[in-house]
């Protein structure tokens, strides 16, 4: 990678085009997002658009929305916990921006509402994994 190379402040980025739903994530989430968009290419031929938010402040609402109302649902990943985190933010954004684009409600996948387990084992079953991922836009289509 080049020493120069910056990554601007604010601006997502569209890790892979779609037209059927949007995957909206950050981190490591993204992996998971474009092997689930792969999954569901390969199972239902449905194309997944995946942003990657890459800052979280401050949002790149301009891409979200874009992504929004090109495919009109949306999926919500993050490994944080369902109150107060980055998704409930995203969902409350995309429905005061958007609302009228969505042809289903914007669907959250996120880690368990409970506190971290130190355990590897535990922590797995405690964070979104590929089958919550496809769940979720399988149920949103």
């Amino acid at each position: 990678m080049d020493p120069e190379f910056l990554i601007p402040l604010g601006k997502a980025k569209v890790q892979r085009e779609g037209k059927d739903i949007s995957i909206v994530t950050f981190s490591k989430c993204v992996g998971l997002a474009l092997e689930a968009a792969d999954k569901l290419k390969e199972k239902h031929n449905v194309s997944v658009e995946v942003i990657n938010l890459r800052t979280l402040r401050p949002l790149d609402w301009d891409t979200i929305i874009k992504s929004v109302k090109k495919t009109n649902r949306v999926v919500l990943v993050e490994e944080g916990w369902p109150q107060s985190g980055v998704t409930a933010e995203l969902a409350t954004g995309i429905v005061e921006r958007a609302f009228n684009y969505l042809d289903h409600e914007p669907i959250r996948v996120t880690g368990v509402d409970i506190p971290m387990p130190y355990a590897i084992n535990l922590e797995k079953l405690a964070l979104p994994n590929l089958d919550h991922v496809i769940k979720a836009c399988e149920q949103a289509l």
